[in-house]
């Protein structure tokens, strides 16, 4: 049987994700053989890139593009992302054709003292690469400093270690547990450093996608679609279909300042968004509510709420 391809980068994160891909893969295919291709993305490259300035660092597909393009190419049958890096638009060709079931999609603060977020001293600084935290931190602490800090969880928990200056850093909790992080105790053992762990899952909304791992193929490959549809999670694609259409509409990609919280109740959804514009300008925020066999409508009552 010809090996199935799976495209990966080859941060420990990502490859925890190609785990779980082909632990999905072996349960219901057990006789696949299941091969992967590891890749350097722009983003990997170009760690002087600021993504905090969406300009500056190029945007779209800055995690991406080399797995796209060897999706196209041929030289992979699926490209395995965490859905949150992907842009709004699938290139031409290409498809989001499952999604695995989704981990928590909450943000965690990971200090250095045992503080949390509101019980953080006046002036505290925080580290963070994504614009979606940064600016919904200071709308709610504008005593907040930010700073940015890039690279991968190993190498941000290392730097917060040796850091005097910084108060702790904000991950994804999804990100932190596919490592086999131990969230639970409220502290996190690494490298001699003990951390404090704290939810901040009551003060932001998550990125669109955060939790959900992506498997992305070519839309005239049928063959590799019915294998990937035989691990689609239903309930999450659902959600995630929402969020992207959401994202299409803001004409955003992974760097838009914008939260969403997707929530489904037998059949019905439930969204809420937070939009951030201009420096100055206080947030947008709305509610939607639909049947959740109709995501892109609940996505598009959510965007025209948001206007």
């Amino acid at each position: 049987m010809k090996p199935f391809v799976v495209g990966t980068r080859g941060s420990a994160l990502a490859l925890a994700q190609v785990d779980l891909t082909r632990a999905a893969l072996a349960a219901v295919l057990p006789d696949l053989p299941v091969e992967q291709k590891v890749f350097v993305t722009r983003g990997d490259q170009k760690l002087d890139l600021s993504l905090l300035r969406a300009n500056e660092a190029g945007g779209k597909g800055l995690f991406t593009k080399e797995l796209e393009d060897a999706l196209l190419t041929g030289a992979i049958d699926v490209a395995v992302h965490s859905l949150k890096d992907l842009p709004g638009h699938n290139p031409p060709g290409l498809l989001v054709t499952a999604v695995l079931k989704r981990a928590a999609t909450g943000d965690v603060l990971i200090a250095r003292h045992p503080h949390t977020f509101t019980t953080l001293p006046h002036g505290s600084v925080l580290g963070t690469s994504s614009v979606r935290r940064a600016r919904q931190l200071c709308w709610l602490r504008p005593d907040v400093g930010i700073v940015e800090w890039r690279g991968n969880v190993q190498t941000r928990l290392r730097k917060l270690g040796e850091s005097g200056e910084t108060a702790g850093i904000i991950l994804a909790q999804a990100g932190l547990e596919r490592l086999g992080y131990d969230l639970g105790p409220g502290t996190l053992e690494f490298g001699g450093w003990r951390f404090h762990v704290s939810s901040l899952e009551e003060h932001l909304l998550p990125a669109i996608g955060q939790g959900a791992i992506a498997l992305q193929s070519r839309a005239d490959r049928p063959e590799i679609t019915a294998i990937l549809q035989k691990i689609d999670h239903p309930e999450t694609h659902l959600a995630i279909r929402a969020e992207r259409e959401l994202q299409r509409l803001l004409s955003g990609d992974c760097a838009l300042p914008v939260g969403v919280r997707t929530r489904i109740f037998g059949s019905r959804m439930q969204m809420e968004a937070i939009l951030f514009g201009a420096e100055s300008d206080p947030p947008k925020r709305s509610k939607a509510e639909g049947e959740a066999g109709q995501p892109e409508a609940v996505a598009q009552a959510l965007f025209a709420a948001l206007e």
